[in-house]
């Protein structure tokens, strides 16, 4: 399972901007692998984005915009959808893996079990 992330490197928005490297930013530091993919830089990646979010996950007008996250070829979510999964401590869940121990989200898990 890879988590993918995909981007626009070139974006003129600064909320794009913003919500990516929050995004990328979280990945890195808890050390969650993840492959990240440039749809600016490369048309098969634009496109694959485009035809695999699903309907009920566009934009009324217009393309889906990203940073969208994929687990494989199964859409996750965007950034409200990460973002809410992080303020909920449940990012491991969001993204189809499993807490590591010590983690809050295992905590809460463990918890929630017990």
């Amino acid at each position: 399972m890879v988590i993918k992330v995909y981007i626009a490197s070139s974006s003129g928005s600064t909320a794009i901007k913003k919500q990516q490297q929050d995004v990328l930013g979280f990945l890195e530091a808890n050390k969650i692998e993840f492959e990240e993919k440039d749809i600016a830089a490369n048309e098969e990646n634009r496109k694959w984005m485009r035809e695999n979010v699903p309907e009920d996950s566009r934009p009324a007008s217009g393309n889906p915009l990203p940073p969208r996250l994929f687990n494989d070829t199964r859409y996750l979510g965007d950034y409200e959808a990460f973002f809410e999964a992080r303020e909920n401590n449940a990012v491991y869940a969001f993204l189809g893996l499993t807490a590591p121990p010590g983690s809050k989200e295992a905590e809460a898990l463990a918890k929630q079990q017990a």
